[in-house]
């Protein structure tokens, strides 16, 4: 909570206007193309995560598809997951976000601007449906973030289980699977401080669908689980 009052007051003659602009640009994605949205997003989130006192360090970008249409699966921490996904992905994203979080001032209006997709998670059969509709949408070019373990680990830098039911979007869209491994992502806002704090983000290297075809999903979603949880043990 520091961290967020310390970002809100360092920006504080800033936010209604970007508030503005990510609200106009969000319910107007004719006139603004995704490219455009996006990189708008990028350029005022690094702002505001610098003056938070927070670096991002970025690692295997090498690694993301050169075409569009791929998902992201890391692993969730916390709220500050997404602000240091966007700021080191450079290509559009959107992004799979629970129903409730959704509606959060700020976070509504970020996930217009993303046309990201709200899931409600006690829904089994709104879920599937929430799953083909992502599958669909990255089949015609976009690329999509979806945590797979469905809530946040509440253990630092320990990862839960993952859903294999969020791997059959990526197995439905035929498109390449990239784990992303964050570390130390849960300090910047769980922790009741406002000391420099360094986030990592790792983007392995991708499972394209002639890797995988053939698997069941819950054999996919080990397999990324061990990826992601090797990654992180270099480094803790």
């Amino acid at each position: 909570m520091k961290r967020i009052l310390l970002m809100v007051i360092t920006n504080l003659f800033h936010v209604p206007w970007w508030l503005h602009q990510i609200d106009k640009m969000g319910r107007d994605p004719v006139r603004y193309s995704e490219e455009e949205r996006y990189h708008y997003l990028r350029k005022r989130l690094r702002r505001i995560i610098r003056r938070g006192r927070v670096k991002v360090v970025t690692c295997g970008v090498e690694n993301l598809p050169k075409t569009n249409g791929f998902i992201l699966f890391p692993n969730h921490q916390g709220l500050f997951d997404m602000l240091a996904i966007i700021q080191s992905c450079p290509k559009p994203l959107g992004v799979v976000i629970k129903k409730e979080a959704a509606e959060w001032i700020l976070v509504k209006q970020v996930v217009r601007l993303l046309e990201g997709i709200p899931m409600d998670r006690s829904d089994v059969r709104g879920s599937m449906e929430i799953i083909k509709e992502m599958a669909s949408q990255v089949k015609k070019g976009r690329n999509f973030v979806i945590f797979p373990e469905g809530t946040r680990s509440r253990n630092g830098n320990e990862i839960l289980d993952f859903k294999a039911g969020t791997f059959k979007s990526a197995v439905k869209a035929g498109c390449p699977i990239i784990p992303v491994a964050l570390i130390d992502s849960f300090r910047p806002f769980d922790l009741a401080s406002i000391k420099k704090e360094t986030v990592q983000v790792h983007f392995l290297k991708a499972i394209y669908p002639e890797q995988y075809m053939g698997m069941k999903t819950v054999e996919i979603a080990e397999l990324v689980h061990g990826r992601i949880q090797k990654e992180i043990k270099k480094y803790c």
